[in-house]
């Protein structure tokens, strides 16, 4: 399995783990680290029979944050958007990104923060025959380079997707094989339309909310992601 992610939702990470495990039990299972293996890129991989990462990737960001962004005052004075509401329960407007926070709904968050936590550092500590104790120790949020991780016991060796591949090959003892790579490469053509489709619309709608369509993307970005993260809380761009 090719890795190569800052990490997103917990529970996704949760479920592409316990699917390694699975396939585990099959087959040896090797990981490949690209440029990133943090936080729930981590998580998914830490089961592995081995991994393999570059010199540089980023790994570890063993961490989970949650974020509820309140959104009240942007809509209101950035759109003029206003936004009115009947509930039939104490929660059930609970993380709508509409209004501050309270210290219940708060401790509920940090509760399923701690709780995810405390899961990711045990299937780490499993997936890599180390103690919750030493894990935690190189855990909290983190972030080692691949040759650092090797040190730490994150990581198995250093080497390239080739490596990786050759390394599955001699695990499972096979001589004959063949590389499939997913997903599908697309037609140069299709692909260049979707392109031109998603940067024609972006266009538009940037030209309606003129220099408020940078601030509208973000906020969306944030309310879009309700659930509990384990992902690195940083992008980083190159230009």
């Amino acid at each position: 399995m090719r890795v190569n992610s800052p990490g997103g939702s917990a529970l996704i990470s949760d479920l592409i783990w316990k699917e390694v495990e699975l396939a585990k039990a099959e087959k040896p299972f090797v990981v490949s680290y690209g440029r990133y293996a943090a936080s729930g890129g981590y998580y998914i991989s830490c089961g592995a029979d081995k991994i393999i990462a570059e010199p540089t990737t980023l790994t570890g960001s063993i961490g989970v944050f949650s974020i509820i962004p309140n959104m009240q005052k942007f809509f209101d004075s950035k759109l003029g958007i206003t936004f009115d509401g009947v509930k039939s329960g104490k929660f059930s407007d609970f993380a709508s990104g509409l209004r501050p926070l309270n210290m219940d709904e708060k401790n509920i968050l940090q509760k399923q923060v701690d709780f995810v936590y405390s899961t990711f550092v045990n299937n780490v500590a499993t997936g890599r025959q180390m103690s919750f104790d030493e894990v935690n120790n190189i855990g909290q949020g983190r972030i080692w380079s691949g040759l650092q991780a090797i040190d730490l016991g994150l990581v198995d060796e250093i080497g390239g997707l080739k490596y990786a591949i050759e390394s599955a090959k001699e695990l499972a003892k096979i001589d004959d094989y063949k590389i499939i790579e997913y997903p599908a490469i697309k037609e140069p053509f299709q692909e260049l339309i979707e392109t031109l489709q998603e940067d024609m619309s972006a266009m538009l709608f940037s030209d309606e909310l003129d220099n408020l369509f940078s601030h509208y993307s973000t906020a969306l970005n944030m309310v879009k992601s309700k659930e509990v993260q384990a992902r690195l809380p940083f992008e980083i761009e190159m230009n």
